[in-house]
């Protein structure tokens, strides 16, 4: 294989398949990627770890011989990092080694063989649907800051994406660790119906946000019951394939509250600001911060027995009884760091059920959060 590409377009591909690639791997190959060239003067560079694949295919100066190898991962990327901008990286593969020159600068690789390299089977992907990058950038703002680290509940550890049919046809995604929720719903999109309830990994929602940062065009998703591709259109483009979630998600819509009767309405950003300031002084033991919500007004305070207590008292829109509630108060600046409005509605009916959190009533987005005693 003998290669010409300009540094800005392989370094950019290789900051997203690196990503994919774990730092310690058991099997050597898994710490490369393969970099295949073709007579068309195009370059695919793919990345596994097993359960994700990511594809990118990027255009070539020029290619002097087809062919393919395998070669560190980490190694290259932070090569063509440190090489000079503006300059054409050409790759040369030979006798196991990769030479890769760039004006005055010279280096030799080891590789390994291509066909150890291993590649998804897909299958047959029956569903597929596309969605502006846009919206399926909110779609995951939304909702994975909600998304379980425990290893035991290994069905919470990602998106959990479905359909349902309620006043009319819409794609729901939502993710939650036992304290809080996070739904996020959109008309369903053209292709989506009858799709299999599915789990996306928290590795793969990442990766994908990631590749759609500066996307404005579309992606389209294909899935079946055991994997998900998301087809990244523009320059080149990327195609991200994942193994699904073999787990059934709880049925969260019976923890969605319906008949809270206290509404509480304040500025989310000053609610984030004031929780933010008296939770300084809470532990790692007293990370509540209590809520007491009176007419027009919330005094948010917290009580450390090393730390002393905080206060703040917020202007609200409050009539209901007076009570105190108590919450995480990381987890409700997680939720309150997702309004972007002048007002956030919190339903709450007591002290030990579950509080319903939203911009309003016709917001795609929904939280639910238990509260905690104090």
């Amino acid at each position: 294989m003998k290669a010409t590409i300009e540094r800005a377009t392989l370094l950019r591909c290789m900051s997203h398949v690196q990503s994919v690639v774990e730092r310690r791997n058991t099997i050597p190959i898994l710490s490369n990627v393969l970099i295949d060239a073709a007579e068309d003067g195009t370059v695919k560079v793919m990345a596994t770890d097993l359960d994700l694949q990511i594809v990118e295919t990027v255009s070539a100066s020029n290619v002097e011989t087809p062919g393919a190898i395998t070669v560190s991962a980490h190694l290259l990327n932070d090569i063509i990092r440190k090489l000079s901008e503006g300059s054409q990286v050409q790759l040369d593969a030979a006798d196991n080694r990769l030479e890769i020159r760039s004006g005055r600068a010279r280096f030799k690789l080891p590789t390994l063989p291509r066909d150890d390299f291993p590649v998804i089977v897909e299958g047959d992907l029956p569903t597929s649907f596309e969605l502006p990058a846009k919206q399926l950038a909110e779609l995951i703002d939304r909702t994975r800051f909600a998304i379980s680290t425990e290893e035991t509940r290994y069905y919470l550890n990602g998106i959990f994406l479905h359909v349902t049919d309620d006043d009319e046809p819409v794609l729901k995604a939502a993710a939650t660790d036992g304290h809080r929720l996070a739904r996020f719903t959109l008309p369903r999109p053209e292709g989506a119906a009858g799709m299999p309830d599915v789990i996306v990994p928290r590795k793969a929602v990442g990766e994908i946000r990631k590749l759609i940062e500066e996307s404005d065009g579309t992606v389209l998703i294909d899935l079946s019951a055991s994997k998900i591709r998301f087809t990244i259109s523009g320059e080149g483009g990327v195609v991200l394939t994942s193994k699904l979630i073999d787990g059934t998600f709880p049925d969260y819509s019976r923890v969605i509250p319906t008949g809270n009767d206290k509404l509480l309405k304040v500025d989310p950003r000053l609610f984030f600001e004031g929780v933010d300031r008296v939770a300084t002084i809470a532990t790692e033991k007293t990370r509540a911060v209590k809520m007491g919500l009176d007419k027009d007004k919330v005094i948010l305070s917290v009580t450390s027995p090393d730390n002393g207590n905080a206060a703040e008292e917020l202007e609200a829109e409050y009539s209901s009884d007076l009570f105190e509630i108590g919450f995480n108060a990381n987890y409700l600046k997680d939720i309150l760091g997702q309004i972007d409005s002048d007002t956030v509605e919190l339903h709450l009916a007591d002290a030990g059920a579950p509080t319903l959190i939203r911009k309003d009533e016709g917001s795609p987005a929904l939280y639910v959060l238990m509260p905690m005693r104090v």
